[in-house]
């Protein structure tokens, strides 16, 4: 019995440190991460997404962990797409589901993964927390040579730390993520060499490929005194093949994070979302956007195609494995899109542009 409730308690702590809200459970004075200037999504300790929510209570989170309406998950929910084994090298567009918000995305001769999690579990320990209920859509020694991953956060269903460390020794790519994130990768291997970037900022790949890094609404922690110690963003690529949009996690907010994208790159030709780990509304609302919002980001940003992750690998949240496809489509229907326009990827499937 105490070890089924420790079990428990672990698993909680896990998903808190996961998809959900961030939580008001501050002790730390200093920031592990990041030292730098003040500004308008930075206190001196924390950072923060102007005029969005931040924390919840602990009082909060607590109704959240005990509340009832949980769909269950299959112990496994395989995809119908066999892993995808990609070439060396694509010169136009090719992008492929890994798995939840892992992608690699083949384009103009570059090979770039984002948010890459091989992991069993979305955790910090072995034994508890979200477990992945199917393989990655592309098994890691057939990954192509990789030349670059993008990071988006450090929560651990998009920042898997070994898997980063096996990247770099096998691979040496470019590691690219937002301020703080760079002590975090070096805790799994100092030598790691990471361009991190203030919201606004760029890195040059080459090959007339530059990644922007872009507000979202979310937040970071690792543990459960490191809240939001670590920025988040979204990344625009602007590439010879057209402008890409991937957004990790997010709120929706009042729309004006995609719309300003628009504004400041154009039209994407392409914009991955995410659309799952969004139940209850009440507690998910500020950080994730459910299917029907991501619609609305969809319109606002303007892309041409949109691709549908973060969905149906760990269960984070209420909803059923299933649903978020389902409600997208639902969505797209609603707001008069083809459904072909927006799609709900699965491990394994490519969509080549």
């Amino acid at each position: 019995m105490k070890n089924r409730g420790f079990l428990k308690l672990a698993s909680a702590m896990t998903v808190m440190t996961l998809g959900g809200v961030g939580y008001a459970a501050h002790k730390r004075s200093r920031n592990p991460y990041y030292r730098g200037p003040v500004s308008d999504h930075f206190d001196g300790l924390r950072f923060f997404s102007p005029g969005q929510p931040q924390d919840k209570g602990v009082g909060e989170v607590a109704r959240w962990q005990l509340s009832g309406g949980r769909e269950a998950w299959p112990a496994r929910f395989p995809s119908p797409f066999p892993q995808d084994a990609p070439p060396e090298r694509v010169e136009g567009l090719r992008v492929v589901h890994i798995g939840h918000a892992s992608l690699l995305i083949q384009v103009a001769g570059r090979n770039i993964l984002i948010d890459p999690v091989y992991a069993r579990r979305a955790s910090p320990v072995g034994f508890s927390g979200p477990k992945r209920v199917n393989p990655p859509g592309i098994a890691f020694g057939a990954l192509p040579p990789i030349d670059a991953v993008l990071v988006t956060h450090n929560h651990y269903d998009h920042l898997d730390g070994p898997i980063l460390a096996r990247l770099w020794a096998e691979h040496a790519p470019t590691f690219v993520a937002p301020l703080g994130n760079d002590a975090i990768l070096r805790s799994y291997d100092a030598t790691i060499p990471v361009e991190t970037r203030d919201w606004g900022g760029a890195v040059d790949l080459g090959g007339g490929i530059v990644v922007h890094l872009v507000p979202a609404h979310h937040w970071s922690a690792r543990g459960v005194n490191d809240r939001r110690m670590a920025l988040w963003c979204a990344f625009v690529l602007t590439t010879p093949q057209g402008v890409l949009y991937h957004v990790g996690d997010t709120g929706y907010g009042d729309g004006a994070i995609f719309r300003d994208v628009r504004a400041r790159f154009g039209a994407p030709r392409l914009a991955t979302l995410p659309i799952g780990a969004y139940e209850p509304r009440w507690f998910m609302q500020p950080q994730h956007m459910n299917p029907d919002e991501a619609v609305r980001a969809f319109l606002d940003v303007g892309a041409g195609q949109g691709l549908g992750h973060h969905w149906g690998t760990f269960r984070l949240t209420h909803e059923g494995a299933g649903e978020p496809a389902e409600a997208l489509g639902r969505a797209l229907a609603a707001s008069e899109v083809p459904a072909e326009r927006f799609l709900a990827l699965r491990p394994g499937q490519v969509w080549g542009g």
